[in-house]
């Protein structure tokens, strides 16, 4: 993408271009204003980066701009673009900006353009404040996946790390979110010596970057780096065993397979092609998935109610309707129509009660969630449930306005 002359080139999706491109290029990343809300947002990195607006709007969409090598932000931008088509969990590419000139005509770096990830969180951001142990095991948990997915489409990171990860609230737990693509690359499927060597760079970068957490005197105090940084594999190699490798099952036991499948469907995948191996002496069966899908769970609810949401939001909506349709099959059979029931009158009937001044702190599904928890929590003190409406409006009342996972209203 050689440039020869000093008009400015932006390169990306074309419905984006008319955002960026009175953003001022002609002056150094690093100078940019900022606004205070997003710069809280921002992580870690070894470039400049910075969160804008496209706009003044506090309601306009919101850009991640970092300046880097030319041949580094094209090989990014072409890793982040297959990653969106095969549907990793990856922020989404927007442009390459290149031949950007000082008003004294000297060159600036090139520049790359990912959108911002809505209610994500760097990881400094979760560790440094009021965190448990449980929270500290489902990041863990979260980065493991993350890996175990890209791997399962043959892409290497080369730089697993914290701080080239995002995290969004997922239920109780979290979900993770590539955010550097820059050293990655696509196999036809990765070897494993190629996995390996992804999970010695994440045992190394997550154990470093907890460190510096501690020596800066914010780090979960009973945290570990090292044994932390040892969970993420840890937690790795379970999944990647469940998902590769065969079971032995009782050939006797009917439902031996079944349980089998829904073990994978606990921790979000479908499998969509299995190999059924019956020993020669009929004692045992040997199940091989041979073909899995991640997020089971919430592509069942966005067949069902057009709900999209992360894994585990999406596991415990259904758990939430599916009590629901138990207690009003006899008032609406089909199943579509409980559902559409169900969003008017359980739902929405929590997101709507939130007052203006205060949407979009959580993200709904988010939301949701917590109300139920908040449920539970009021039903355990008095003794009794005290219903979703009365959760919800004390939720409102006394745990929203110290919630904002957004960063800043309008996101």
């Amino acid at each position: 993408m050689a440039t020869t002359d000093k008009q400015l080139h932006i390169k990306g999706l074309g419905e984006e271009i008319s955002a960026l491109y009175n953003l001022p290029w002609h002056i150094p990343l690093e100078q940019w204003p900022e606004d205070e809300t997003l710069a809280a947002q921002r992580g870690i990195s070894r470039h400049i980066v910075r969160l804008v607006r496209s706009t003044p709007d506090p309601a306009s969409e919101i850009y991640a701009v970092k300046e880097t090598v030319e041949e580094f932000a094209v090989r990014e931008y072409e890793a982040l673009r297959e990653l969106s088509l095969r549907g990793a969990p990856a922020v989404a590419q927007v442009a390459i900006v290149t031949n950007r000139y000082s008003q004294n005509g000297e060159e600036l770096p090139c520049a790359i353009v990912t959108r911002f990830l809505p209610y994500s969180l760097p990881y400094r951001i979760i560790l440094s404040g009021q965190i448990t142990q449980h929270e500290i095991s489902n990041m863990a948990n979260a980065l493991a996946y993350l890996l175990v997915r890209l791997h399962l489409l043959g892409f290497w990171w080369g730089d697993c790390s914290l701080s080239n990860t995002l995290f969004r609230r997922d239920a109780e737990g979290f979900a993770a979110y590539l955010v550097d693509a820059e050293t990655g690359e696509f196999q036809k499927k990765l070897s494993d010596g190629q996995r390996e060597h992804d999970l010695e760079l994440a045992r190394f970068n997550v154990a470093a970057e907890l460190e510096d957490l501690k020596i800066a005197g914010v780090l979960f105090p009973a945290m570990d780096p090292i044994r932390a940084s040892e969970s993420v594999i840890t937690r790795y190699r379970r999944i990647w065993k469940s998902l590769s490798e065969p079971q032995v099952l009782p050939a006797g036991d009917r439902h031996a397979v079944e349980r089998a499948m829904r073990s994978l469907q606990d921790i979000g995948f479908a499998v969509e092609e299995v190999d059924i191996q019956l020993a020669g002496d009929k004692s045992t069966v040997t199940f091989i998935p041979k073909l899995v899908a991640p997020n089971y769970h919430s592509q069942r609810l966005v067949e069902l109610m057009g709900l999209e949401t992360e894994e585990l939001q999406a596991k415990r909506i259904l758990a939430s309707f599916d009590r629901f349709r138990s207690r009003e099959i006899e008032k609406t059979p089909k199943k579509e129509e409980a559902a559409k029931r169900w969003l008017d009158e359980v739902f929405y009937q929590v997101i709507n009660a939130v007052p203006a001044a205060m949407r979009g702190r959580v993200e709904d599904a988010q939301l949701f969630h917590e109300v139920l928890e908040h449920r539970w929590y009021l039903g355990e003190k008095a003794g009794r449930d005290l219903g979703l409406e009365f959760a919800t409006n004390d939720y409102i009342s006394k745990v929203l306005p110290e919630r904002m996972d957004s960063g800043a209203p309008g996101i």
